[in-house]
């Protein structure tokens, strides 16, 4: 068991950037990428939905790869099935929430917090709750950005289309004094340069990611899964369900590992699964 795979799940590419964090901290580790392209986006679907979704992903991942830990590289995956996940799967399954609220708590200074995410997110108030539970003198702007989504997910990160569409996303946060925002999607971080140049240097840009790699360094310390080969692993194994050219180009550019051929997954085969467990 300590030698099998870390899972990742995401809605698409966005993930990629929790498993970036991840590789570069437990490089020992194996891990296994599902990036499910074919029904995004999980923001504007019911929550009950999206909870279905990630309990075929997770089936999938048990049963093709045997992993031994889940991480929901998805704000809104984790919104929406974290807890139901938690309690009902034999691994620890991680989401990306709290983690990054935690990091946002730990580097405001004014008690001025924004959140940018998906519909989905944003309506759970998921990270409202977690961050003013961690310290009842935060308070919270949060900000629906499916716009940003779909620039992420077509490499559409650093251009003049790119710059103009954040700064009209992001024009309700002027004015409202928040010193730290929390990229509250794990497509954002790709965006970070055009985030920063429209907020400017005042505001401190949290990543996720990097919060979510570090609990799962714990998790594994803790339960006493981290590999026991002590070597660096083979390339990681990815699937999509969407267009196979696309995410290998996607990933190629942001990840700093062996170049990335993923594997087409028809949607049968998450389904399929689905209707077994049934």
């Amino acid at each position: 068991m300590r030698n099998a795979a870390i899972g990742f799940m995401d809605s698409g590419v966005g993930g990629l950037t929790v498993l970036r964090e991840v590789q570069r901290l437990l490089p020992t580790e194996k891990t296994v990428y599902l990036g499910d392209q074919q029904r995004l986006p999980y923001g504007p679907r019911p929550q009950s939905e999206v909870l279905t979704f990630t309990q075929q992903i997770a089936a999938f991942l048990q049963r093709r790869d045997q992993i031994k830990l889940l991480v929901l590289a998805c704000n809104t995956a984790t919104a929406a099935a974290l807890p139901t996940l938690q309690q009902t799967l034999a691994i620890p399954v991680v989401g990306v929430i709290a983690p990054g609220a935690r990091a946002a708590v730990q580097a405001t200074k004014t008690h001025k917090i924004g959140v940018i995410a998906t519909a989905g997110t944003v309506k759970s108030q998921a990270y409202q709750r977690t961050i003013t539970a961690q310290d009842p003198r935060n308070t919270v702007t949060s900000l629906a950005c499916p716009e940003l989504v779909q620039l992420a997910e077509a490499n559409d990160l650093t251009s003049p289309h790119a710059l103009q569409v954040v700064a009209a996303k992001l024009a309700p946060l002027q004015g409202t004094q928040i010193d730290t925002l929390v990229l509250g999607c794990t497509h954002f971080p790709l965006l970070r340069q055009v985030i920063q140049r429209v907020l400017g240097p005042g505001v401190q840009l949290i990543d996720p990611g990097t919060a979510t790699a570090n609990t799962v360094t714990a998790l594994l310390d803790y339960w006493n899964l981290a590999n026991s080969t002590g070597q660096p692993q083979p390339q990681a194994t990815y699937y999509t369900t969407g267009d196979v050219v696309s995410f290998d180009r996607a990933a190629n550019q942001w990840l700093d590992t062996a170049p990335v051929h993923a594997q087409a997954l028809a949607l049968d085969a998450l389904t399929q699964i689905n209707l077994e467990a049934e």
